[in-house]
């Protein structure tokens, strides 16, 4: 599955750093607004200690993780909606994205400016939202316009439907609000897929802190979970400054060291990774084989069948059977043939919904 964050912010609140601490890709950061003018695009690899312990069992010639690209897409300002600084190249970026990683500012240096003078992470977002949300309700009134005619000319039902729906839409964006939280249900938001509305993305929280906010956050984090509380967002603290340090060690060991003399479990990379994996409802399973151990991304609930197309369409279209194991099972036993042996090797059809970190062998005919 291709999968696709982008990294949104004001200019100069830390987007471009982080981006540089997630790839391997170098997005120019600077002390400037506008530094990144066309987004760059990296692939991050999604941690997870099952493939190292696969490896160890399977001793394939490869291993390949999940990945996730992630984009950091030009600052942000007021007036981008109609255009003003980089907003419409802004916009259009957002709209190819599954999710948003929206990283506030949250520390206090007289060194880095600041757009607007002064740090007020709920003022940021909210300009970033109404920028978005001036941007959706422009795409609503164009579809609304031409739905309306039809509904007149033709009576069509879906199409009164639709305009219903849509004047919901319209209704929650004008009072300020994201079209994520529009009380429509799931088969009504079909009405809109063909506007990719950007307010209804997913978001995840990103607070820039300075290094001394990094394990209990400050007031400004305080002011941002606050005002997001009802949104049923996540909100990562992540010091910015300190995951480049971090990014610089090539030693595993190094950078464990460096994370406990901060008190820190894990770098705020890999739980941002991580939730943004979560963000977009997705879980893995596995292939072990002699040549590679593979991660696949998959959403949660996701049929053998389609699971299977994740790794080629013709998986899917003649799909037989799949040899699942339980992952669990497969470190018990050590291997396929003794899973097997043991009873722990099950055969299953069409209707299997694959379970996170099954290890998945497809039988297919076309």
């Amino acid at each position: 599955m291709s999968l696709k964050c982008g990294i949104v912010g004001l200019p100069n609140v830390g987007k471009s750093t982080l981006f540089n601490c997630l790839s391997n890709a170098k997005a120019q950061a600077a002390n400037f607004p506008f530094c990144t003018i066309e987004p760059n695009l990296g692939v991050i690899t999604v941690p997870d200690l099952r493939l190292g312990e696969l490896e160890q069992l399977v001793k394939p010639q490869r291993v390949i993780p999940a990945t996730i690209e992630i984009v950091d897409i030009a600052g942000l300002v007021k007036g981008a909606s109609r255009g003003e600084g980089l907003g419409n190249q802004f916009l259009s970026n957002i709209r190819e994205c599954d999710a948003i990683i929206h990283v506030v500012r949250c520390f206090e240096d007289p060194n880095v400016v600041h757009v607007d003078g002064s740090v007020n992470p709920v003022r940021d977002k909210e300009t970033i939202d109404t920028e978005l949300q001036l941007k959706d309700l422009e795409s609503v009134d164009k579809k609304i316009s031409r739905v309306e005619k039809l509904a007149k000319a033709a009576g069509d039902k879906d199409a009164k439907k639709a305009l219903e729906v849509l004047s919901v839409y319209r209704h929650h964006l004008e009072q300020g609000k994201s079209a994520r939280s529009a009380p429509v249900n799931e088969e009504d938001k079909k009405f809109t897929e063909d506007i990719f509305l950007l307010t209804a993305k997913p978001v995840l929280y990103v607070c820039n802190v300075d290094e001394g906010s990094v394990l209990q956050g400050n007031a400004y984090v305080d002011m941002l979970k606050e005002s997001v509380k009802n949104e049923k967002a996540e909100v990562l603290i992540i010091a910015a400054a300190i995951e480049a340090e971090i990014s610089q060690l090539e030693n595993f060991e190094d950078r464990e060291a460096f994370l406990a003399d901060l008190g820190l479990k894990e770098s705020g990379v890999s739980k941002l990774i991580k939730a943004a994996y979560r963000l977009l409802n997705l879980q893995t399973y596995f292939t072990a084989g002699e040549k590679e151990v593979r991660a696949w991304t998959i959403t949660k609930g996701m049929p053998a069948p389609q699971a299977a197309g994740v790794i080629h369409s013709d998986f899917e279209k003649g799909f037989i059977k799949a040899e699942v194991i339980n992952y669990q099972n497969y470190l018990k036993f050590g291997s396929e043939s003794a899973c097997r042996e043991a009873g722990c090797l099950s055969i299953e059809g069409k209707e299997y919904i694959v379970n996170d970190g099954d290890i998945m062998h497809f039988r297919f005919n076309v």
